[in-house]
């Protein structure tokens, strides 16, 4: 096995502290990734040999440009930048794409290859469908293309979706009339849409009609146009009902579809959902997008529990 010496002169003594970590917290992940390179730090220098050297070098290389531009590391966002120059994929064209200001301050951005796919395919296409587990921002990355197309005027409104099915509970056993019923199923769509817009803000938007949130069964008999739609846990949308949602699209709209086909709870189990991307196969301007455990967001054990299920499923031990 050849053996690389590479070397990286970080520009500035201040970015050290940033890049290695408290205590030398991020070098360490690095070195337990790379277990085949030796990594060496004297001043602002980075000498990195090994078989593995050029990629360690370049990932190095990718964290810099990140702190450069002000954005700051933690464990998380290092762990995500070493799976991308493993997949030979460069962090940094990933985790600069902008999607929004939200209302804190807080710049929305994919922070995967496969989220940036999806944000890409979202401006791409009039109908896209997003498939993959908990925890890949899904839901929430919908919602930020939502506002920045309603910001920019590209849209005038935003319609939020989901089928009214949870597991083991229906509408009947829940307390108060139908809209109280209603908002325990769509309010992770409330929670997404107030982490992009301040909470007076998003009043005014629902006062107004400019945001609608509905359930699935509400958009029957409707022809949608200049509307952002978005249809949240699709799997649990029967094959009517994906139909009659998709047939609803109009003139300027923009529909996205999301779920996850291992969490089906439709009383019948037919999931709309399923099985469909052969049939929808190519439609012009309709995409299909797939993330999987290595888009989890969530906290680190979101991505363990992913991993464990999907063992457990190909090992034929069930659980969905």
């Amino acid at each position: 096995m050849t053996t690389v010496d590479v070397k990286v002169l970080v520009p500035g003594n201040h970015l050290m502290g940033g890049l290695l970590g408290q205590r030398d917290e991020f070098l360490r992940l690095i070195e337990g990734a790379f277990a085949d390179v030796d990594i060496h730090v004297r001043g602002n220098e980075i000498s990195v040999s090994g078989a593995d050297a050029e990629r360690v070098g370049k990932l190095f290389e990718e964290l810099v440009v990140l702190l450069e531009l002000g954005q700051s590391l933690d464990p998380a966002k290092v762990s995500r930048t070493i799976d991308m120059v493993k997949a030979d994929e460069r962090p940094t064209e990933v985790l600069t794409t902008e999607v929004l200001r939200g209302a804190n301050g807080r710049t929305v951005r994919p922070k995967t290859s496969g989220q940036k796919r999806y944000v890409e395919a979202m401006r791409d296409n009039v109908v896209t469908f997003a498939i993959g587990p908990a925890g890949t921002g899904k839901s929430w990355l919908a919602v930020a293309m939502a506002v920045q197309a309603l910001q920019a005027k590209v849209v005038n409104r935003i319609i939020l979706t989901r089928p009214a099915v949870e597991a083991g509970e229906r509408l009947g056993f829940l307390p108060g009339d139908l809209m109280a019923k209603i908002d325990p199923y769509l309010r992770p769509l409330f929670d997404a849409l107030f982490d992009m817009v301040e909470p007076e803000g998003v009043q005014r938007l629902l006062d107004r009609g400019t945001v609608e949130v509905a359930p699935l069964a509400f958009m029957r008999g409707r022809t949608l146009n200049g509307s952002f739609i978005i249809l949240d846990e699709a799997q649990n949308a029967t094959p009517e009902q994906m139909k009659m949602f998709l047939t609803r699209i109009g003139f300027g709209s923009k529909a996205v579809v999301t779920g996850d086909v291992t969490q089906v709870d439709v009383p019948t189990g037919r999931s709309g959902l399923q099985g469909l991307e052969p049939v929808l196969s190519g439609i012009p301007d309709l995409g299909f997008v797939h993330l999987t455990n290595k888009d989890v967001v969530r906290h680190r054990i979101v991505q363990d529990i992913v991993d464990a299920y999907e063992r457990a499923a190909l090992a034929g031990e069930g659980g969905r």
